[in-house]
């Protein structure tokens, strides 16, 4: 009445009933999970395509020097690592930070062209780059090749 054989055909078919073989069936589910794996750790650890571009990053040393005979100062920018910034710049409130009004609030630090390099501003009588006034503050901006920029220090001085 209850044969084992015939359960069995029943449950899992005979020989001419399956379409598949129960090895390639496990091997095949395997295979899914791994592929399945996979694609969510992919999402989980964010190896997918980056949306949006990262901030500004680089690191612009200064130093505040003021001559020992108390003639004119100077500030020393150094460029210590670029990231992947494309140009520098050094901004102040407005123009009173600067000697020549003509240059408004801001002034290229053109020289920041490699890591290691400088570029210096003096105050007035200390170069013909006079471009420092007595004193003030100024934060030192890095720009990326798209425009996108960041303050990335600030340097405050004082030549009296």
């Amino acid at each position: 009445m209850f044969d084992g054989k015939s359960i069995a055909n029943k449950l899992v078919g005979s020989e001419d009933e399956r379409a598949v073989s129960p090895v390639i069936g496990v091997i095949l589910m395997v295979a899914i999970t791994v592929i399945l794996a996979a694609v969510i750790a992919a999402f989980v650890l964010d190896l997918g395509q980056q949306t949006g571009s990262a901030p500004v990053n680089a690191v612009v040393g200064t130093d505040v020097t003021e001559d020992p005979d108390g003639d004119y100062g100077y500030i020393e920018f150094t460029l210590e690592e670029d990231g992947n910034a494309a140009e520098f710049v050094v901004r102040g409130d407005d123009g009173s930070d600067f000697h020549d009004s003509d240059q408004g609030g801001e002034v290229e630090l053109s020289d920041l062209d490699g890591v290691g390099t400088t570029h210096t501003l003096y105050e007035d009588g200390g170069s013909e780059n006079d471009d420092l006034a007595e004193d003030g503050d100024l934060n030192i901006v890095a720009i990326s090749e798209d425009g996108e920029e960041s303050v990335i220090g600030d340097v405050t001085w004082n030549f009296d």
